[in-house]
């Protein structure tokens, strides 16, 4: 499953996971969309595809490729390759509509992301062994810093990239 970042004001031009499906139909084949708007496609080597905008507002996507014998007998058939390019192509611009952000771009914000992520669970580290090490801290900051911690490992748990401002305060605190 992944998770792609989604430009601002796209999920309601969209029009929602309705929108979402509408859009996934113009794209891939056999779409079925579900009560919440939910789509379950299918086109040349992506046997299954299925997404939704989350809570948070981003989109997220599981895909299933061919793999093994069933890829080697797909790319082997009549048109098999031109039909796999065709699949990746699809994809691509279906990212860049439902996300409105283009590969390049979409591959930045999954660093930024990630940054974020490496960043929070440095700064958690960090506070715990300062904590651990400093015969100064109170109990009071050291019952505040682990609200902290567990706020953002909670962020961290549902994939959610903590703010820089959340980090940084859990780091100033010791």
């Amino acid at each position: 499953m992944e998770r792609f970042a989604v430009k601002r004001g796209i999920q309601k031009t969209i029009g929602g996971n309705a929108g979402l499906a509408k859009l996934a139909a113009q794209h891939f084949e056999n779409v079925q969309a579900n009560a919440e708007g939910e789509f379950q496609a299918s086109f040349g080597l992506l046997s299954n595809i299925s997404g939704c905008f989350t809570d948070q507002g981003q989109l997220q996507v599981d895909v299933v490729q061919l793999k093994g014998a069933d890829l080697e007998a797909f790319l082997s058939a009549d048109g098999g390759r031109e039909q796999a390019m065709e699949s990746r192509r699809r994809w691509s611009s279906f990212l860049d509509e439902a996300t409105g952000y283009t590969a390049k771009q979409r591959g930045d914000k999954a660093k930024e992301n990630a940054k974020r992520f490496s960043k929070a669970k440095s700064a958690i580290k960090m506070i715990r062994k300062s904590i651990e090490m400093s015969t100064s801290v109170t109990q009071e900051t050291v019952d505040k810093a682990e609200s902290m911690i567990a706020e953002i490992e909670a962020m961290i748990e549902r994939g959610e990239a903590p703010s820089e401002g959340k980090v940084k305060k859990l780091s100033e605190l010791v």
